[in-house]
């Protein structure tokens, strides 16, 4: 494909198109089901904890697969390896709809995150290969635009779906968009098909990546529910997953065809990029994960209204990237983020601060600020990411990067929780501390519940329900101060960044 002339206009436009809605799909699906659940959960007859595994076990097939994405690419072809996936990813959502216990379920979305791994990597490499040199800028800012919105759709949509329709639903919407995206990729690019190189396969590599992220996956999930280290399978699992990534970096290091390509980390720009990304989307992660669970179980919102709630974000987050979009080779990238890390830290502060009683307005409105931090967040940071990239890296370097974006969202979902947990249980005992005989408010407030008809029995009852509504809502808003913190701990890491960013190599060297 390196050889072929960019396509014209028209279908340039066409191809961006398709290219984005793969991309969207792909994304969407590991947004989409956060608000939803409660329901799904509901449904199978399983804890909301263990509902979670619906959207960690999507993540971590969809990692493991990431770094894989440039060798598939040149193995098998980019055009072809991307229409493979789309229909797969078609197939195994079909399964996820039809799932009728959460085993089967997570086995689905483990397939459906396994399918879709090199779909985004390689969606980039096709639309930068496609573009003319001189608008690559263009391309990058299209596929950051994809990264922003698909987040945001994905809790209204979600939670929209499950509450008018039911949540199957949710994976059956993936198979007409699928459809169309096979249809306008194969018509545009079916003659323009990359040079195939066939390269020998790192298995042990490969073995030892599935290992160690399985692993470390599974003790994170399952933790909390087990105690921890008090248990031999977690313990297990984490000297697994220890020795298997440990052995994975010493063996990489010295493979010469790699399943990850460590080599890249010997960029400055690369490496920084990808840590402020990785660190980053965690935060934002547990953000999407605590925020509409808390909405649910706490504020008694429907999935729709937890999604509306949490969609402001979006606002100005699409009026801010497309003016970034094409600004971005006149503004300062490094302040542009640190901008974007500030704006964030104080949001969720704000968030933090609020409670059950807020109205909807005021848990929208820090979510509304928090959505111009975003427009300058994944555009310049992918400016960083990719700077001085040659043609024939682009897919490695996006799977390397979607790899490790992944994994920071998929450990964000299980270490979020765990803290939110903790920390409810730590407030729930200090709260009960407090009910007792000679405790200066428990009379009054006795009082005020037999006034009301509530006493005896049923008033205990009635306070162990206010404890619990309570722990929750300080679990959250400890979870959101930490959240918060950690984006203006990241700040000053960008900085060690050095431009120039975006660009070819061979433009650098001009």
């Amino acid at each position: 494909m390196a050889d072929y002339a960019p396509l014209s206009r028209s279908k340039l436009v066409w191809l961006t198109v398709a290219i984005s809605t793969a991309a969207f799909m792909e994304i969407l699906d590991m947004t989409i089901v956060n608000v939803s659940v409660p329901h799904i959960a509901g449904s199978m007859g399983v804890s909301t904890s263990e509902g979670t595994w619906t959207i960690s076990s999507y993540m971590l097939t969809a990692a493991i697969m990431q770094p894989l994405s440039g060798w598939i690419g040149r193995r098998y072809g980019e055009v072809r390896t991307l229409l493979t996936s789309v229909v797969l990813f078609m197939v195994f959502s079909a399964v996820c709809g039809l799932a009728t216990s959460l085993p089967m379920l997570v086995a689905a979305r483990l397939m459906q995150g396994l399918v879709s791994g090199p779909m985004m990597s390689v969606a980039q490499a096709i639309l930068l290969r496609n573009y003319p040199v001189e608008k690559r800028g263009v391309a990058i800012a299209t596929m950051g635009m994809v990264m922003v919105v698909a987040p945001i759709f994905g809790p209204i949509l979600g939670g929209w779906i499950t509450d008018n329709f039911s949540w199957p639903w949710l994976f059956y919407l993936n198979l007409p968009i699928g459809a169309a995206v096979v249809f306008i990729c194969w018509t545009l690019l079916h003659r323009r098909e990359s040079a195939l190189v066939k390269q020998p396969i790192d298995g042990v590599g490969l073995g030892l990546l599935t290992l160690g992220v399985g692993s470390l996956q599974y003790l994170l999930d399952n933790g909390n529910d087990k105690d921890w280290f008090s248990s031999s399978i977690i313990t297990a699992a984490a000297v697994i997953a220890a020795l298997s990534l440990t052995l994975l970096i010493a063996w990489e290091l010295g493979e010469a065809h790699p399943v990850i390509d460590l080599q890249l980390f010997r960029r400055l720009n690369f490496r920084v990029g990808v840590f402020v990304i990785a660190v980053g989307y965690f935060a934002m992660m547990g953000i999407n994960i605590i925020f509409p669970l808390w909405l649910q179980t706490n504020v008694n919102y429907t999935a729709t209204w937890a999604g509306l709630a949490v969609a402001p974000v979006g606002i100005f987050a699409m009026l801010a990237a497309p003016i970034v979009g094409r600004n971005m080779n006149r503004m300062n990238i490094r302040l542009a983020i640190s901008f974007a890390f500030a704006v964030f830290g104080i949001s969720v502060f704000w968030v933090a601060s609020l409670n059950e009683h807020a109205t909807f307005s005021q848990f929208a409105l820090p979510r509304l600020w928090q959505g111009l931090g975003i427009a300058f967040f994944f555009l310049p940071l992918n400016q960083v990411v990719f700077s001085n990239a040659s043609p024939n890296e682009l897919a490695s370097i996006a799977g390397l990067s979607n790899f490790l974006r992944t994994m920071s969202g998929s450990f964000a979902t299980a270490i979020t929780v765990w803290i939110w947990i903790r920390r409810t249980d730590y407030h729930h005992v200090v709260l009960t501390e407090h009910v007792r005989n000679s405790a200066a408010g428990l009379a009054p407030y006795q009082a005020q519940l037999n006034a009301q008809g509530v006493s005896g029995a049923n008033a205990f009852q009635y306070i162990e329900r206010v404890l619990t509504q309570q722990s929750l809502t300080l679990g959250m808003n400890d979870v959101f101060y930490i959240l918060g913190a950690i984006f203006f701990l990241i700040i000053p890491f960008i900085w060690l960044a050095k431009p120039p960013f975006g660009g070819s190599r061979a433009e650098a060297s001009h």
